[in-house]
């Protein structure tokens, strides 16, 4: 069996389980050309500023709302052309959410990684779709998967002819409406050969929480994102907003006010240093 690539580079961006942790952010939604377009230039510029590498996320399509009338973004065809223009203007590379087989294509012409949802990630067809465009993945594990069912995820794109793959870790499911972050799921996942990400804003997400909507509880974004630096991780995933508490993103309880963004990676490149300057084990 082929393996995975212990270091997925994505333009100048790098993400290795041994090196300093890069990042993947933006906001949920894409709501407007404008708002992506300032959310890319601010985060890029904390990232510059704290020698970070980045990936920008935003979603063009959020096809699991958890309400039939929820904002769901711009669209494939109309966020296309904002990814583009954000890659041309900021020179970041891109990430989005890719939902069905025959998106990946036209969605790889133009973003550099595919993401694949946690509720989609063992859907055979999606996955190879996506690994045969010969574009990074972040297959995010299943909320209802255990850390070690992700090594017949990763297989599948790999046996497709991708070793370009990354895993992310988004919690669990504990009982309704909750989600719980087991840490061991990182070196188990790390083990595996990928280059592991941390997706500290999902991992504190309310699926449904709100009836109509999802709750989110951001005080712990801080808690689980120290704890998974200080463990070592590849990339750390987080979604941020300039004003989170007012947006029809579906994810406003989960994310980061954008000025707090800095402090935050501030604070967690000192973990990181600490978790990749060696290692003790039993």
């Amino acid at each position: 069996m082929s393996q995975p690539n212990s270091e997925v580079s994505v333009g100048n961006t790098v993400f290795s389980n041994d090196k300093p942790f890069s990042l993947i952010a933006g906001p949920c939604q894409m709501e407007s050309r404008a708002h992506a377009m300032e959310m890319a230039q601010a985060v890029k510029e904390i990232a510059e500023e704290l020698n970070i590498g980045l990936v920008f996320k935003a979603s063009y399509d959020k096809a699991n709302r958890t309400s039939l009338s929820a904002s769901r973004g711009m669209g494939m065809a109309k966020g296309l052309e904002v990814f583009a223009e954000i890659k041309e203007t900021y020179g970041l590379p891109v990430i989005t959410d890719v939902h069905e087989p025959n998106h990946c294509a036209p969605v790889s012409e133009v973003c550099d990684v595919l993401q694949i949802p946690a509720y989609l990630c063992r859907q055979t067809d999606l996955l190879v779709a996506a690994a045969k465009t010969g574009r990074a993945l972040n297959v995010k594990k299943g909320q209802f998967l255990a850390p070690w069912d992700m090594k017949n995820v990763m297989t599948k794109v790999v046996e497709s002819g991708n070793s370009n793959v990354m895993l992310c870790e988004r919690g669990a499911t504990f009982g309704y409406n909750t989600l719980v972050s087991d840490m061991r799921a990182l070196p188990i996942m790390a083990d595996m050969g990928a280059p592991v990400v941390f997706d500290a804003t999902h991992s504190v997400q309310q699926p449904g929480g709100l009836g109509g909507t999802s709750g989110g509880q951001r005080e712990f974004v801080a808690t689980l994102a120290r704890a998974a630096a200080a463990v070592g991780i590849a990339g750390l995933f987080v979604e941020t907003h300039d004003d989170p508490d007012n947006t029809t993103s579906s994810d406003g309880p989960n994310m980061i006010p954008l000025n707090r963004l800095k402090d935050l990676l501030l604070w967690l490149q000192d973990f990181d240093r600490i978790a990749k300057n060696g290692s003790f084990t039993l």
